[in-house]
């Protein structure tokens, strides 16, 4: 992670006309929709009525009450759309309001003014203002000067500053930051080091200034990334390869509705969040019913602390969604290149620092994915005779979006696949952060540098990715429980076999909040929701389980500042009762928290969790070690987990799903000996 999104992209919004827009921008349907374009001028319009001045820092949509929403879902042909709200945080007056505004009446309906610790996530704009005041400030251009550099190449990033202790009513900053360009686009590989501007956000002042050192900018050679500035030698080139589906896609789009093969679900867009999927649910076609699987899921909130210590460095333990907004820095798919030829693209809104409604075009690509992989086979060579061979193929859809937050490119993939499964999965790309250095070789190095030397006068830092899942589990209704089903090593006694261990399954149903903090890898164990109240036919509770992925922790200590606001990591799985409020897991108001409204505090109260509406929070991560294959820029590193039917279904869902039409191309080999 790093400092502002594409804050330039973000403006280049304002100067074009909003003229794209789906039937879901005119007319809702639904009770999760997110805000309009309509309603979102109509929230500007409310507010700034009665309050001038004011800055926009959050709009989305106040959700319904989920009994509210899940009557309207059991009676959507006759039920009146519950009333839309709209929930509002902005900044007045050096004060942080909390607005709930009412669309259907025309109404603010709550405007609470926040007294506690951490402020909302940062505007664009501010970012802007703060990043061109610090390139105006006289001592900034004397250092510059000193240093040679050209002022009009000179590129300045803004970073949150997070909380080291300080008592008292702290200020709304950012530390200004600055990289160089001259020669290359890719500013994150040339930073200048040393340099820190403090800048007052909502007085738009600088309060302070340090040039604390001088050290090489790193050499522009080697690290444009565009295809056009590269130069020979060439890796080889690939054949044409493409994805056609002749009959068009398998998948409807009803507003925000989706449905495709058994699945149907709600995909929204926030601008804090991203994309959220609720109401997911499943058709089986045995039982001939929709049953429900996933009330409401999305990431809650992204991690990222670097490990070097240097003063410069130390504070950069960057929330991603709570700071800098992960919807707000979604960028634009590109078709071909980041979907494929058979995807649909969704647009999404957000909201200005002024509160004007902004298009954020093709956050979203939907499409079928066939690549080859096998859903189910078998051979059956045991037949005197006979070899019978069946298999079928997997096609699965994706739901995608891309955040550029900073330096990072964060590949978002909620897939879902005719077995009742949903794989969800990040891939890491884009640049790292990197610092100036003198050195050019290991050999020089006799010191902690916190990082790998990639190039020369080139630092890649030691960091963590930590991304932590709400999910929302409503299986088959929404009273349910946890269930860890641990495997356990058993020794024989007796004479009752010839073996002397197995392992067996015991199981344990999480009675409160504190049963249910799981650190993975330590002991083998099958994590489960289920519902206790239904069973299949032979009598197992319906269920859904958690494989998890790569099994990543905090290596920072519990008392460590940055680890405080991210104690939420400190377990891989936590279980908590659902409650409308607690959605972000590092706290409503982030930047510059210090951990009082985590979900580790919220866990404290060891509330009762079995058999009840229950919300599971997953957390997976990276420890990222740079290598010089990072440089100059990132190959995509993967990770994810799967939400897996567990007795959900009476026997195997997809034995009797039929395999897509065969399309036939007269170019494509069928043999070995068709090709060239």
């Amino acid at each position: 992670m790093a400092p502002a999104c594409n804050t330039l992209f973000f403006f280049l919004f304002f100067t074009f006309p909003l003229s794209i827009f789906s039937a879901a921008s005119i007319h809702f349907h639904h009770p999760l929709d997110p805000l309009t374009l309509q309603e979102l001028d109509q929230v500007r319009t409310i507010i700034t009525a009665s309050h001038h001045n004011l800055t926009f820092h959050y709009v989305g949509l106040d959700e319904p009450d989920k009994s509210i929403v899940v009557s309207w879902l059991a009676h959507r042909t006759t039920a009146k759309t519950p009333p839309r709200r709209a929930l509002v945080i902005a900044r007045l007056n050096h004060q942080t309001h909390q607005f709930i505004v009412d669309l259907s009446t025309h109404s603010i309906v709550s405007d609470e003014i926040y007294s506690g610790s951490g402020f909302p996530m940062l505007t664009f704009e501010e970012q802007t203002a703060a990043n061109s005041l610090a390139l105006t400030h006289a001592p900034f251009r004397a250092s510059v000067g000193r240093r040679g550099l050209k002022m009009e190449e000179i590129v300045g990033l803004s970073y949150t500053v997070g909380w080291y202790g300080e008592e008292g009513t702290s200020r709304r900053i950012v530390k200004v930051m600055f990289c160089y360009l001259d020669g290359t686009v890719n500013l994150y590989m040339r930073p200048i080091e040393g340099i820190t501007v403090t800048v007052d956000l909502d007085e738009m002042k600088v309060i302070a200034y340090h040039d604390r050192l001088m050290v090489p900018v790193p050499k522009a050679d080697g690290t444009d990334f565009r295809e056009s500035k590269q130069k020979p030698p060439f890796g080889p080139r690939l054949k044409g390869i493409t994805v056609v589906q002749p009959d068009g896609p398998s998948f409807t789009i009803h507003g925000h509705q989706i449905s495709w093969a058994n699945w149907d679900f709600h995909l929204a867009f926030d601008m804090r969040a991203g994309p959220i999927i609720s109401v997911a649910s499943i058709y089986d076609v045995e039982k001939k019913e929709q049953r429900r699987v996933l009330y409401r899921g999305y990431i809650s909130e992204l991690f990222v602390p670097y490990m070097d210590l240097t003063e410069e460095w130390y504070f950069r333990t960057f929330f991603d969604a709570g700071e800098y907004g992960f919807g707000l820095c979604a960028m634009p798919l590109q078709p071909l290149t980041d979907c494929p030829e058979n995807a649909v693209f969704m647009d999404g809104y957000v909201t200005g620092q002024n509160g004007t409604p902004v298009n954020m075009t093709n956050v979203f690509c939907i499409f079928e994915r066939y690549a080859g992989d096998i859903m189910w086979r078998h051979t059956e060579a045991e037949i005197p005779g006979k070899l019978i061979t069946e298999s079928r193929p997997e096609v699965s859809l994706v739901v995608r979006m891309v955040s550029a937050v900073g330096n990072y490119d964060y590949i978002i993939d909620w897939e879902f696949l005719q077995s009742g499964s949903i794989k969800l999965s990040v891939g890491l790309s884009g640049v790292l952060e990197v610092r100036g250095t003198t050195y050019t070789h290991v050999d020089q190095i006799h010191e902690e540098v916190y990082g790998t030397l990639l190039a020369d006068n080139t630092l890649g830092a030691y960091h963590d990715h930590f991304l932590t899942y709400h999910l929302d589990l409503d299986v088959d209704g929404d009273t349910n429980s946890f269930v860890k089903s641990n495997l356990r090593k058993t020794l024989v006694s007796g004479n009752r076999s010839p073996r002397r261990s197995y392992w067996t399954v015991v199981s344990e149903t999480a009675k409160r909040e504190s049963d249910a903090k799981i650190q993975l890898g330590l002991k083998p164990a099958e994590l489960l929701v289920v519902n206790p109240n239904k069973r299949t036919k032979v009598g197992n509770y319906v269920g859904y389980r958690l494989i998890p992925g790569s099994v990543v922790g905090p290596l920072l200590t519990d008392d460590d500042y940055s680890q405080r606001r991210g104690a939420f990591t400190r377990y891989n799985v936590w279980v908590t009762p659902y409650n409308k409020s607690e959605k972000w897991v590092g706290g409503l108001y982030t930047d510059q928290s210090r951990g009082d409204d985590t979900l580790a505090q919220w866990s404290l109260r060891d509330r009762e969790i079995e058999n009840k509406d229950i919300v599971m929070w997953y957390t997976m991560g990276f420890h990222h070690v740079p290598y010089q294959e990072d440089f100059p820029l990132m190959p995509t590193i993967s990770g994810g987990f799967e939400l897996r039917p567990s007795n959900f279904f009476d026997s195997n869902p997809v034995l009797k799903v039929k395999p897509p039409r065969q399309v036939k191309w007269p170019s494509c080999p069928t043999s070995i000996s068709d090709l060239p």
